[in-house]
């Protein structure tokens, strides 16, 4: 079992205001994937405002250049970070694919509208948030998590509001002096499998409820073409149990889907035992009686008894049964 969750105590994040830069598996693997969350732990505020911008990482790379970061595309927008306890966290970036390797830095660029409410005043007056110049200069949170191929990676990031303010004495002043804290974990598995037959081209695929709610508007398919051995792999599936479903590329096949249930743990790569069968589609028998005339006709497995179909044909004595089930004597 690959398991991986790290803890990085960070006593100043970058905050970059406003500026960017921009072996014998056949089956091809997929980019590891990204989602970063933001949390706070409580503050004695009536809120702390702050504008993000971006969040951005540096692969491979533990310099201190300013070249070589990535850009996450995280949802951009300002933020109550007393929001955001008590089991309540924000979404930055969701799912995003990045090269395999270490992810050495991490960076949180910030825009220049960070203002905060104090609690008790009398009225809610935003005082602006100042921010020391070493912090504009663009310190890093230190990472160095390896992330591999196939596998869907959470960032938390833990905001220490409480201790990230602080009162400039007489000045009057109010910096913001960021205390957070980063953890990692490994927030998906890997499925793999092969379908029978191996040479009818297929797409294997699990339907994911994202939020684990009766709603479908934030489920989402993983799927995946089988290759020239009939070989699957399904990448990024959360933990959990699935119906893993393959269905003939080409519709006119003789063959209808198979499934197969299969559970799925964070950090693992689960290994289907049994190939999944495509089933043959059911056939239909067609006749025609002579004499015309109305005729029953029944179905039966060879050399059995029990009764599977009976119809009767029409007034000129032809018939149809539809549905026969495949790769039998009748």
């Amino acid at each position: 079992m690959k398991t991986l969750k790290n803890l990085f105590p960070v006593l100043f994040l970058a905050f970059v205001f406003s500026c960017t830069d921009s072996d014998s598996n056949s089956i091809d693997k997929s980019d590891p994937t990204i989602s970063v969350r933001l949390v706070d732990a409580p503050g004695d505020f009536k809120a702390v405002n702050v504008e993000i911008v971006d969040v951005m990482v540096k692969m491979d790379d533990d310099s201190d250049s300013d070249s070589g970061w990535i850009s996450l595309n995280a949802e951009s927008g300002t933020v109550n970070l007393l929001d955001f306890t008590g089991g309540f966290s924000k979404v930055l970036v969701d799912r995003f694919p990045i090269p395999a390797g270490t992810l050495s830095q991490m960076r949180l660029v910030l825009g220049d509208g960070n203002t905060i409410i104090i609690e008790g005043e009398i009225s809610d007056v935003e005082h602006d948030l100042k921010t020391p110049s070493a912090q504009q200069s663009g310190l890093k949170v230190k990472i160095n998590t390896v992330l591999e191929e196939g596998f869907t990676y959470d960032f938390v990031l833990d905001f220490d509001v409480e201790k990230s303010i602080v009162m400039a004495g007489n000045s009057g002043n109010i910096i913001l002096k960021p205390v957070l804290y980063a953890s990692a974990e490994v927030s998906s598995g890997i499925i793999q499998g092969i379908v029978s037959p191996t040479d009818v081209p297929s797409m294997a695929s699990v339907l994911v409820d994202d939020k684990g709610t009766p709603e479908t508007d934030d489920d989402f398919i993983i799927s995946a073409n089988t290759d020239e051995n009939g070989a699957f792999a399904l990448w990024g599936v959360p933990a959990g149990t699935y119906e893993v479903v393959v269905t003939p590329l080409d519709e006119t096949s003789n063959y209808g889907s198979g499934s197969t249930i299969v559970s799925v743990a964070n950090g693992e790569i689960t290994t289907i035992q049994n190939p999944i069968e495509l089933q043959l589609k059911p056939g239909s028998i067609s006749g025609d009686v002579t004499n015309n005339i109305v005729v029953t006709v029944i179905v039966k497995l060879k050399d059995a008894v029990e009764v599977l179909a009976t119809v009767n044909s029409n007034a000129n004595g032809e018939f149809l049964i539809e549905n026969i089930p495949a790769e039998h004597t009748w």
